[in-house]
């Protein structure tokens, strides 16, 4: 059940992954301005936020199988529309549709592997659903950018829209039995948003989530600008970002990730975070091909410990009974982070290095506040 739970992280985020090489360009081929492109990218994010956040609370009550069920379903029929497009006011309707049914299924996926995993083996359980997103991030852009170019655009979202289909019919077998035990097992109950924010973990897991995709939109809006103005060949940035992701799943992957069971996610969160701080600072600096890889192989690192961290962190903080909602604001904080990460940056109009060295500073303070505030566990 694990594996196939895996599999279905794996093509959530390949959907994900796919758009971003081909998006920008496919909106611009309708004849969208700058304007329109910007939002049709950004609207994705948007409407995402809301579904992580209806999936939680419907995962909560409904339980984490039938709203996974509902998600791959609509999510496979939204990226079919893409065939009907054919203006960028209708790409941006089917962009806000595509986002916020595909918000359904992480939070309950996540919600559904959680339930089902031992609280000793929780850190190992998410390093490995953080090794199939690494992975759906190396393969997911350079299948799409390849395909695309040969083919078009709605036939790469034709392709994984037969796979979200396919897992959603699969889900319906393969799940159900389980389903069964956990809905005779956990009654629903009915828990006040503030109390999330007012447990100082599921806080921290939620910041930690944040940051993480923050960072992830400045190196995605500035490195490739860093790699133009050294005088380097643009495919340097692609070779860059698949650095990072093969080091982050070296380290989800390997025997090391024993470590997420074994020490306080509180630390290994705080760790990463700084990491990811430290090389931003990297970059900011760099003025060779090889600092900039050393700088990115540094920040797969970080990644690699802030990602189980933060999912580690969410369980130890919460109860089965509510942790739907739980990951439904986690995964909002996640979309959240990805737009304001890029975003603030341009409208705070900072350079190239004073962005790099701004959101390096703001990741090295947050990790000290993570260390100097750290109580011992709690429950919400």
């Amino acid at each position: 059940m694990k594996k196939f739970i895996y599999l279905i992280i794996f093509f959530s985020f390949f959907d994900l992954f796919t758009q971003l090489p081909v998006m920008s360009t496919y909106a611009e081929s309708l004849g969208a301005s700058a304007f329109l492109t910007g939002l049709a990218v950004g609207m994705y994010s948007l409407s995402n936020t809301i579904g992580n956040i209806i999936s939680g609370f419907l995962t909560d009550r409904k339980g984490p199988f039938v709203i996974l069920i509902l998600g791959l379903l609509t999510t496979g029929l939204s990226l079919s529309l893409y065939n009907l497009v054919d203006e960028p006011i209708v790409l941006l309707i089917v962009r806000f549709v595509h986002g916020l049914v595909a918000g359904l299924t992480i939070p309950a996926a996540f919600t559904f592997l959680a339930n089902a995993t031992e609280r000793e083996k929780r850190g190992k359980g998410s390093a490995i659903s953080g090794a199939f997103v690494g992975i759906a991030a190396i393969i997911g852009p350079a299948f799409s950018g390849i395909l695309a170019s040969r083919t078009s655009v709605p036939f790469v979202f034709n392709i994984t829209a037969s796979f979200m289909i396919l897992l959603g019919i699969l889900a319906f077998f393969l799940l159900k039995s389980n389903q069964i035990k956990k809905q005779q097992s956990e009654p629903s109950t009915n828990i006040p948003i503030s109390v999330f924010f007012k447990n100082t973990l599921t806080l921290k897991a939620f910041l930690g989530a944040f940051f993480l995709m923050f960072s992830q939109g400045v190196i995605a809006y500035l490195l490739p600008l860093k790699v133009q103005s050294l005088g380097f060949d643009s495919r340097l940035s692609g070779t860059l970002m698949s650095t990072f992701g093969i080091i982050a799943v070296l380290v989800f992957i390997l025997p090391t990730n024993r470590i997420f069971d074994k020490v306080a996610p509180i630390k290994t969160l705080a760790l990463g975070i700084a990491l990811m701080g430290v090389s931003q600072l990297l970059i900011s600096q760099a003025d060779s091909s090889t600092l900039l890889y050393i700088a990115m192989a540094c920040y797969g690192i970080g990644f690699g410990f802030l990602f189980p961290s933060v999912n580690s962190l969410l369980i130890d903080s919460t109860t089965a009974e509510i942790r739907g909602k739980a990951y439904g604001y986690f995964y909002a904080f996640f979309s959240l982070g990805v737009v304001l990460g890029s975003s603030l940056l341009g409208w705070l109009s900072l350079g190239i290095v004073s962005g790099f060295i701004f959101t390096g500073v703001v990741l090295l303070v947050f990790a000290a506040i993570i260390i100097i505030t750290h109580k011992k566990p709690s429950h919400v």
